[in-house]
């Protein structure tokens, strides 16, 4: 559902509309046309083509496969993941780190719950590449919570200011922890871009719509907007080209 302002163009994604499935281990929920998940409604939002909330069980794993042409960002939320990748990456990650991979002219990666016992929760993410068939590469980082205290915080980027993960594509991840009652600002770091706001946890209105626990909105044809905490919230903001 879109709405629009005499500016601001928004459109609506509640956790309650998004595809799901049941593969045992794997428990995702789509914000997009994923997998045996098809709505021409949600297929992509600019750039951005795959959003998915991941539930793993302890033990379950994605085993190794291929990917090319595609920027894959991966969220822990809770517990950890492991990653190898034919090029040689390999690493654990956990809520507070941010993992990134350029499949570029071809990968072949696996994902693998660390624990045996203990459940994971993630957000994959894909988006389209600005540059094609560039050297696949794989990188990690761990990021201080404190800095996304009633502040963005920056953990993907190609600029080198802003002391993030590289991605080869004119997009930001930003992340923020909003305390109840607080007003937050989002300024674009790219002209032009829109913004793919998922409302991890708790609860915020953007322009006067009200966003819970993993909803989301993507907001067009403006550079700057206000988010304001209606209770201690938990913010992924995805600014993304839209022009494919």
């Amino acid at each position: 559902m879109y709405s629009e302002s005499k500016f601001m163009q928004t459109k609506l994604f509640l956790a309650e509309d998004r595809g799901t499935a049941n593969y045992g281990w794997l428990k995702p929920n789509y914000y997009f046309s994923f997998s045996n998940y098809h709505n021409p409604e949600k297929v992509h939002f600019g750039m951005l083509r795959v959003l998915n909330d991941d539930f793993i069980e302890g033990g379950g794993a994605f085993p190794l496969h291929p990917h090319d042409n595609m920027e894959i960002v991966t969220i822990p939320l809770t517990g950890a993941l492991q990653h190898q990748d034919n090029t040689g990456g390999h690493g654990i990650i956990k809520a507070g780190d941010i993992q990134i991979m350029s499949s570029g002219s071809g990968i072949q990666h696996s994902e693998a719950n660390a624990s045996k016992t203990d459940s994971v929760t993630l957000f994959q993410i894909w988006l389209f590449p600005k540059i094609k068939n560039i050297t696949p590469r794989y990188d990690q980082r761990s990021f201080d919570l404190i800095g996304r205290e009633n502040k963005w915080q920056v953990v993907v980027s190609p600029k080198e200011e802003d002391e993030a993960l590289w991605i080869n594509q004119d997009a930001r991840f930003s992340l923020a922890n909003i305390s109840n009652g607080k007003l937050l600002e989002y300024k674009n770091g790219f002209d032009g871009n829109g913004v793919f706001l998922v409302v991890i946890n708790g609860s915020v209105s953007v322009n006067g719509i009200k966003l819970s626990k993993r909803d989301a909105i993507g907001i067009q044809n403006t550079n700057q907007f206000s988010i304001q905490a209606n209770e201690d919230a938990e913010l992924l903001a995805i600014e993304i080209p839209m022009k494919l």
